[in-house]
């Protein structure tokens, strides 16, 4: 009887992952976060993230965006926005770029540095340093070379980008922010 069911086990395992293999290769997770400038609406950012080569670090946005955790952006706002550079949110606990946390922990360790800061919606791990990520986040809005290989890069804007330039537009070179700027709404597209 032991044997038998074991043997049951082992045979429904082998068909979940030849179904697994058999389905071809993964797609990128894509999300959305909708965003509003003092309670007037902007618009919807779409992204695309590169779970294909930072699974832990999409695996902690996605989730993040749907708030399957109990926790998550809906809510927050971007503290941080320098124009020609980048704009910065996701520090849903205190909402002033000190807080934050993953879905696996306060922080986690970065992931790997392949992918580069390219160019305007390169979306990246905000950090305090080496293996410190947690949730906050930048969509840059310029090339950031010099942020390759000190936070991890994870996704691509793929629409939205006139919200993330709207958003630009409300930044101050110190990082401070003329509106207060929400994320109304995120979630998963699928």
């Amino acid at each position: 009887m032991f044997q038998l069911k074991n043997r049951a086990r082992y045979s429904s395992l082998g068909v979940g992952a030849a179904r697994l293999l058999s389905s071809g290769p993964a797609v990128n997770p894509v999300v959305f976060l909708d965003v509003e400038a003092d309670g007037e609406p902007l618009g919807r950012i779409v992204i695309e993230l590169n779970a294909d080569v930072v699974p832990k670090t999409a695996a902690n946005f996605r989730a993040l965006c749907t708030g399957e955790h109990g926790f998550g952006f809906k809510g927050s706002v971007f503290h941080r926005i320098i124009p020609e550079f980048m704009c910065q949110g996701g520090d849903f606990t205190k909402h002033n770029g000190t807080g934050g946390k993953s879905i696996y922990g306060k922080t986690f360790r970065d992931e790997n540095f392949k992918l580069k800061h390219t160019g305007p919606g390169t979306l990246s791990m905000a950090n305090s340093g080496p293996n410190t990520n947690g949730s906050q986040f930048f969509i840059c809005t310029a090339k950031t070379e010099w942020l390759d290989g000190k936070h991890v890069v994870f996704g691509q804007v793929k629409d939205g980008m006139d919200v993330v330039t709207q958003m630009e537009s409300f930044g101050l070179h110190d990082g401070g922010v003329i509106k207060k700027i929400v994320i109304t709404d995120c979630g998963e597209i699928k």
